[in-house]
């Protein structure tokens, strides 16, 4: 199920859409997305995220790896999270539900 006008839910799995062509340039993830035409530069900690979610996970799996792997504070770290995963959901890049995990 494809997330539109929901809030993003802590327990929730997300993981990639279906339709998006991803390349590394410098460092840095940018995507095409086959549904909408659009490109997206998801720079090194979204390409980051992006890879994260290439199997179903949950927020707070996301705010783990990235803490073993930057330096950040835990609050810091879920709020962008948070919002680097809403602004994939509103374009349509994710796809989520509770089930996911089951798979």
């Amino acid at each position: 199920m494809m997330l539109k006008d929901r809030t993003i839910s802590l327990p929730y799995y997300y993981v990639q859409g279906k339709g998006n062509i991803v390349s590394d340039m410098d460092g840095e993830k940018v995507m095409l997305s086959i549904h909408n035409g659009k490109y997206y530069n998801l720079g090194e900690i979204g390409g980051r995220i992006w890879e994260l979610i290439a199997r179903p996970v949950e927020i707070s799996q996301i705010v783990a790896a990235l803490m073993s792997e930057y330096e950040v504070d835990q609050s810091e770290c879920e709020l962008e999270v948070i919002s680097f995963i809403g602004m994939l959901s509103k374009e349509g890049l994710i796809e989520s539900g509770e089930d996911y995990g089951l798979l």
